[in-house]
């Protein structure tokens, strides 16, 4: 049996984050380590388990649902992986994962190479997933992939605003593939799956459970370079990534929200005990990430075109939208002013190359053009 299946059919019987397992395939190899389970004492429930196992079922449900098992030796497995091999571990769970499931069209070790993790709440608040979705925009179209976890709340907010950028998003799963989890995301999956890449532990037909979602998240963790946390009340899963990261001596960012949602309580205790660095703004994240990008910070005290622009100007400058557009009248009703002095705004702006008009008339930013951060 060649190592690739025999790692899949390992995969299909080991729980994910299984202590132990990776030094055995480490010592002795995959196949080896197939054949001594295979071979176990018939009261060992993995023994048990393994002789249920068809190999060619096995892959011919891989196939069936358009996925690629990916194991370590592959070219476009994700290096950062392997820091798991030396990782303490949380929650009884550690190791680098036998192989991979991969469904899209991305390339995993490409994706992974400027990729930010963004986590948070379930039950995220209007605020924490504007800001996610924002931020996740941002820092897609600055070239980084987000990585998620693809549940509800902040990480579906992280992929929706990462899929309206450039770059494409990553989705760690904790059960099969085959099988859209929650299934009221299965369209937002499909959409990930164009471009980007949903990954998993665990074989078609398997579903999440509480244990497999702790081990997803020192996948999300372990990933990228970095894991932005916007929003876990005190007792949030999404705490676990954070510890993940940690240990992984990953950067871990933490937005800050109003004091008084309960929503705020993880990410100000992070951030106030210094195990996170407050972020506010996709740049911040970027410049964290990579120090160079403190010369061509995004929000940059350098001279901009804006700087010039009457205070009139700036605020109706402030109030047009960056994604989707809106009318003159809107505009001139958000800024406080007249629909002729929004009118004689909006040329001014047009002619410096900070606004344009789509085809029905309706405005917003031109590309490339970024507001100023607010003083004061």
């Amino acid at each position: 049996m060649e190592e690739r299946l025999a790692r899949m059919c390992l995969a299909a019987v080991v729980e994910p984050g299984r202590p132990g397992v990776a030094q055995l395939l480490a010592e002795f190899g995959a196949e080896a380590a197939w054949q001594a389970m295979l071979t176990g004492a018939e009261s060992s429930p993995l023994a048990q388990r393994a002789r249920r196992v068809v190999p060619q079922a096995l892959i011919d449900a891989t196939a069936a649902v358009g996925l690629r098992f990916l194991i370590p030796s592959d070219p476009n497995w994700p290096n950062r992986l392997s820091d798991l091999a030396d990782c303490e571990p949380v929650n009884d769970l550690s190791g680098v994962p036998i192989g991979l499931w991969v469904g899209g069209r991305g390339d995993p070790a490409e994706l992974c190479h400027k990729a930010v993790s963004m986590v948070g709440s379930r039950a995220s608040t209007a605020y924490g997933d504007t800001v996610a979705a924002e931020m996740a925009a941002e820092l897609s179209e600055g070239g980084r992939t987000v990585i998620s976890g693809g549940a509800y709340g902040i990480d579906a907010a992280a992929h929706r605003g990462c899929l309206a950028g450039r770059s494409p998003s990553i989705a760690v799963l904790a059960g099969g593939l085959d099988e859209a989890y929650p299934s009221g995301h299965r369209p937002l999956f499909e959409r990930i799956a164009e471009r980007g890449v949903l990954i998993s532990e665990l074989p078609p037909g398997e579903h999440p459970t509480r244990v497999r979602f702790l081990a997803r998240n020192r996948l999300i963790a372990a990933l990228s370079a970095g894991t932005v946390l916007v929003e876990a009340a005190a007792r949030s899963g999404a705490r676990n990534t954070v510890t993940w990261a940690n240990e992984l001596s990953r950067l871990v960012m933490a937005v800050p929200g109003p004091v008084t949602s309960a929503t705020s309580v993880t990410p100000h205790r992070l951030i106030r005990d210094a195990e996170a660095v407050l972020v506010s703004s996709a740049a911040d994240i970027v410049e964290l990430l990579d120090p160079m990008a403190a010369q061509r910070r995004w929000d940059s005290r350098d001279h901009r075109v804006t700087d010039g622009l009457d205070p009139t100007l700036l605020r109706l400058f402030e109030v047009i939208p960056g994604r989707g557009s809106l009318p003159a009248s809107e505009l001139a009703l958000r800024a406080g002013c007249s629909l002729p002095a929004c009118l004689a705004g909006l040329e001014e702006l047009t002619q410096l190359q900070l606004v344009t008009q789509d085809q029905s008339g309706a405005w917003r930013l031109a590309t490339g053009a970024t507001r100023p951060r607010a003083s004061g």
